[in-house]
């Protein structure tokens, strides 16, 4: 998948595209739905499937706080539509520039002067420009103007609801990782790479891999039976702990997994943390020593949970 960062690194020969325009955070169903239509329209045009995103979203740049948490950050969203086969990523930054351009500035002087989109596919709630005030019927207005075509796909249903990113939030904030696997057509993972931390794990007994969340917020929180992918040729089970660490007053969310009978070094690789089932919430412990039966615990629990589940 070829991937264009940034509106001075759009050149001619990425004009003529099939294009949609969206968040897609998560690339669930319903985004594959989409995809799959963009690059049948592009086959049948011999265009190129060309996907835009804003980084941040919209939603992040107007209000950080109140956004809702990320399902994937950028270069998970990357890896997810290229295994779609998306043939193009197109990356804007969203800043004050991006949230003033109208909804005519939008398509005319993005859409049609600098991509020259012969096909335009959108979800049915499609929304653009400054306040969001541009509707589909404005963009059949426009399409009709400057002669490129809009296709509207419907809502996409799946497991008897309406498959959205929001859906998929609220699977995984109630601990339910396998409706959250279906709507997303694949296990929930986050990606990252292990960082140095204070070794307070490994003179516990718990060595683990910790990982930045390169988000504001994460929609999975607590004490969790995961599956470690990137280590070795196969899934390898663990515990995990994402939250602030509050026993050791920490500030900085993190994702800190204890991979069970591993002893090799990770700093600096990939991996990748699949979430199977949640043990509990992250609770400030009275002494260390009380942290650490209790990690017993949750060790154990996960250890046997993951004996009984497929890692696929």
């Amino acid at each position: 998948m070829e991937l264009v960062r940034g509106l001075h690194n759009i050149s001619n020969c990425h004009q003529g595209c099939v294009l949609t325009v969206g968040n897609y955070d998560g690339v669930h169903l319903g985004h594959a739905r989409m995809i799959g239509v963009l690059k049948a329209r592009a086959a049948e045009m011999r265009s190129v499937a060309t996907v835009l995103v804003f980084e941040p979203s919209s939603k992040e740049f107007i209000d950080p706080d109140g956004a809702p948490p990320r399902l994937t950050r950028w270069r998970e969203k990357f890896l997810a539509l290229a295994a779609q086969g998306v043939e193009r990523l197109v990356t804007l930054r969203f800043d004050e520039c991006m949230r003033a351009m109208t909804p005519q500035s939008f398509v005319d002087d993005l859409i049609v002067e600098r991509l020259a989109t012969r096909h335009l596919v959108v979800g049915h709630d499609f929304r653009y420009g400054s306040k969001a005030e541009g509707t589909i019927e404005s963009l059949r207005v426009a399409c009709r103007a400057h002669g490129f075509g809009v296709e509207e796909v419907p809502p996409f249903v799946f497991d008897g609801v309406r498959v959205s990113s929001t859906v998929v939030r609220e699977r995984l904030e109630y601990a339910d990782y396998a409706g959250a696997a279906r709507l997303l057509g694949r296990p929930y993972r986050m990606m990252g790479r292990v960082i140095r931390g204070k070794q307070l794990g490994r003179t516990l007994g718990f060595p683990t891999a910790n990982l930045r969340l390169m988000r504001r917020k994460s929609p999975v929180w607590g004490i969790l039976a995961v599956w470690a992918r990137g280590i070795e040729s196969r899934p390898l089970p663990g515990v995990a702990s994402l939250g602030t660490r509050p026993t050791v007053n920490g500030v900085e969310p993190l994702l800190e997994v204890h991979v069970f009978d591993y002893s090799g070094d990770l700093y600096g690789r990939t991996i990748e943390v699949e979430f199977v089932a949640k043990l509990r919430d992250e609770v400030k412990f009275d002494s260390l020593d009380a942290m650490t039966i209790q990690m017993n615990v949750d060790g154990a629990r996960a250890r046997d949970l993951l004996s009984k589940v497929d890692c696929g």
